[in-house]
């Protein structure tokens, strides 16, 4: 004991984790914001950020655009699968997933499992507003981006549905969405 405290001295109070004990897997289609949230919702989880894309990309050598036109799409569908599972398996994160990670039951199966998935859902209006601003989806070359997304919408949504968490992710700062999320994941007790 240190001479200059009290003899009573009670052990200094135990603060909780203010981050998680799963990863966080975003959701969503294209332009739903699952990257720019997600750095976001990592920092105030104190968790690192991962976007798969990216992840891929350095594990393949190769773009996202690069994969789809020399292996295809199944090609590509099985190297996320792979390495979404390899980050779900390592220390919680936050990581964003691409538009069809979570429509692979495989993949699926393993994020409701292991992960809290969140689904990032905004209007068809708002997706194309923000897919416009970058050219670098290979489902939307040379196509109309509303039609696409709204295609995508029909098949994806579903699987989209079976998250725990479902956020809007309207045309409102950043913030308002990870806060919105913070909120969920205590409402599950996943958060402190």
């Amino acid at each position: 004991m240190n001479a200059c405290e009290p003899k009573n001295a009670s052990p200094p109070p135990v603060r909780r984790r203010r981050g998680v004990s799963r990863s966080v897997v975003l959701v969503g289609l294209m332009g739903a914001g699952k990257t720019t949230i997600g750095r976001r919702l990592a920092k105030r989880l104190g968790l690192e950020f991962v976007d798969a894309d990216e992840a891929i990309e350095e594990a393949a050598g190769l773009t996202v655009s690069e994969i789809f036109a020399r292996y295809g799409e199944a090609h590509f569908r099985e190297g996320e699968r792979r390495v979404i599972a390899r980050l779900i398996s390592g220390m919680p994160k936050v990581i964003a997933t691409g538009g069809g990670a979570f429509v692979d039951p495989e993949t699926r199966a393993r994020v409701l499992e292991s992960a809290i998935a969140v689904w990032l859902d905004a209007d068809i209006e708002t997706l194309v507003e923000r897919v416009a601003k970058r050219d670098h989806r290979p489902l939307l070359k040379d196509k109309d981006a509303g039609q696409v997304l709204r295609d995508l919408a029909a098949v994806r949504n579903p699987f989209y549905a079976e998250a725990p968490i479902r956020i809007s992710s309207q045309p409102a700062p950043h913030h308002v969405a990870v806060d919105a999320i913070v909120a969920e994941l205590r409402r599950l007790g996943e958060t402190a």
